[in-house]
């Protein structure tokens, strides 16, 4: 049952040499180079619903083949149900009915996939610069069968291809002072910025105002989702785009 001690599953990474190792910044893995999975948290079957198999899957995935691509550290697995996936997935409500929501930088997924298996009515745009980072999510993308992915190599400020998008999000790119100027010219007026970030998004808001100001953003929040469900709230900068940046 998920949050049962037994239903920690153990997932194949790189082998070490005998015993027990604490390599890798502190991962503690066995003889065979396994790393604990987080149990999969009650949140889970909440925020998915009828598609947490497909998350599951996802989950599965990033933590046996994230190290070796470069999408996560070591030191992610026996966190990454609660620190990742549902970090990025408490913002699917925020995501608007049938929207074409671009995801800059998405790297592992994060949040654009973990999106897209909550959301099958909207349509992502996952932006990412690096080729193998693309790979992965495409090939993601077809294993897991979704069928609202696009993949679009490409940096941010190149990616006008992708626009205009109804809404944007990002997660661990950077400061909003440089985020804005790269995710907003992407966005329809009256689209939305919703970029998740973390717990000083405060003073980057105040860092920020002259970017908020150029680029004629307005309705400014920062919000906090999923209390309750994770350990710690996801905090989201949101913003409406008023007129062509």
């Amino acid at each position: 049952m998920p949050g049962d001690a037994e239903s920690v599953v153990a997932v194949e990474l790189d082998a070490v040499d005998g015993g027990v190792s604490t390599t890798d910044a502190g991962a503690v893995r066995d003889a065979s180079g396994l790393v604990a999975l987080e149990a999969e948290p009650a949140a889970a079957p909440i925020l998915f619903g009828e598609r947490i198999e497909m998350a599951r899957r996802f989950t599965r995935d990033l933590a046996e083949h994230g190290e070796t691509l470069g999408l996560i550290g070591p030191l992610e697995p026996p966190r990454l149900w609660t620190r990742h996936v549902l970090n990025s997935a408490v913002l699917a409500p925020l995501i608007q009915e049938g929207a074409r929501v671009g995801d800059i930088g998405s790297g592992a997924g994060l949040p654009g996939l973990v999106l897209a298996i909550a959301r099958p009515d909207a349509r992502f745009v996952l932006i990412e610069p690096m080729e193998r980072r693309c790979d992965w999510l495409r090939s993601e993308s077809y294993r897991l069968g979704l069928e609202n992915v696009t993949v679009l190599r490409a940096r941010a400020e190149e990616a006008f291809s992708a626009a205009p998008l109804d809404q944007v999000t990002a997660r661990a790119v950077s400061a909003l002072r440089t985020l804005i100027p790269l995710a907003a010219p992407l966005v329809r007026r009256g689209g939305e910025l919703i970029l998740l970030k973390g717990a000083r998004v405060h003073d980057e808001v105040e860092a920020a105002r002259k970017q908020i100001a150029r680029h004629r953003l307005s309705s400014i929040a920062v919000i906090e989702l999923g209390a309750g469900l994770v350990p710690e709230a996801t905090r989201v900068f949101r913003a409406t785009v008023d007129a062509a940046s």
